[in-house]
């Protein structure tokens, strides 16, 4: 069986429904915003899963070769969240031995052996990832700050900044959130439902903790306030049956847009939670 491929179409399919899906404040094919369109974020998904994918290469030398190819091909910083996110998921898959399905319970198994494996070296090349795409504010801190030499492992350094970063946290954490919802969500999920599965995902994690990419770009307060928007929208939604489209929250997104407010953070975290779930359907 090929263990490669199915999670590759997994990932892309993923970051395809990342913009097919018009997620208040993100961009999408629907709506674009904050610069960038959907076609940039298509682009880059093909270009860092060649990177992803590499076999048997380190978290960090996935992480670097993917956000170069994504800059290199669309000149922008559209999916360095994604890319820290998969790269730990697609080293684990690697560790589920082939004649075993990759079924949730072996992958995060696999994952947290991954996590703990993280070394300096791999910290080192996703400080130069983070710096290539030049994200504002990500990476500042007063400890391992990705302007210096890391003197930690990823991990480590990833866990110093969890309680300020969502995406820190899955790293902390053992991607604990991503593989609840994922299982969640996949045991719902038919072909025709992903749209829905994806704007859960997204509402369910923008409603639970303060957009991170919010906090950086706006403070903590905004974030907070977006957050509490998002679980009465996300009830809301839930109440009318979760359509695939809803006129509130576009209304929503053009009011988040106006205001240039991106919960990009959760977008990232929604599309790791589909590539979990999209992956372990392809292998029941």
């Amino acid at each position: 069986m090929d263990r490669v491929e199915p999670p590759r179409a997994a990932f892309l399919r993923a970051c395809q429904l990342d913009v097919e899906t018009r997620k208040p404040g993100n961009v999408s094919v629907a709506s674009a915003g904050h610069g960038m369109t959907a076609a940039q974020f298509i682009a880059s998904a093909q270009a860092a899963a060649a990177g992803l994918f590499i076999a048997r290469a380190s978290v960090g030398e996935r992480i670097l070769d993917a956000v170069r190819r994504s800059f290199d091909s669309v000149s922008c910083n559209t999916n360095l969240g994604i890319v820290l996110l998969a790269a730990p998921l697609c080293a684990a898959l690697e560790l589920v031995p082939q004649d075993e399905p990759a079924t949730a319970a072996r992958w995060h198994e696999a994952t947290r052996r991954v996590l703990d494996a993280l070394d300096i070296d791999d910290a080192r090349l996703a400080y130069r990832a983070i710096a290539l795409a030049n994200p504002g504010g990500l990476g500042e801190a007063s400890e391992q700050s990705v302007h210096a030499p890391p003197t930690v492992t990823l991990r480590a350094a990833m866990t110093l900044a969890a309680g300020r970063d969502s995406i820190a946290r899955q790293y902390a954490e053992g991607f604990a959130d991503i593989f609840a919802a994922g299982s969640d969500l996949e045991s719902a999920m038919t072909p025709d439902a992903q749209q829905r599965a994806m704007l859960d995902g997204f509402l369910m994690f923008l409603s639970h903790w303060p957009d991170s990419h919010i906090v950086r770009k706006q403070g903590a307060a905004l974030a907070q306030s977006v957050t509490r928007d998002a679980a009465l929208q996300r009830a809301r939604w839930r109440e009318a049956g979760r359509p695939a489209q809803s006129a509130a929250l576009d209304l929503w997104d053009a009011e988040l847009k106006t205001h240039g407010i991106n919960p990009g953070t959760s977008a990232d975290l929604a599309v790791a939670t589909l590539f979990v779930a999209l992956t372990i359907q392809s292998a029941s």
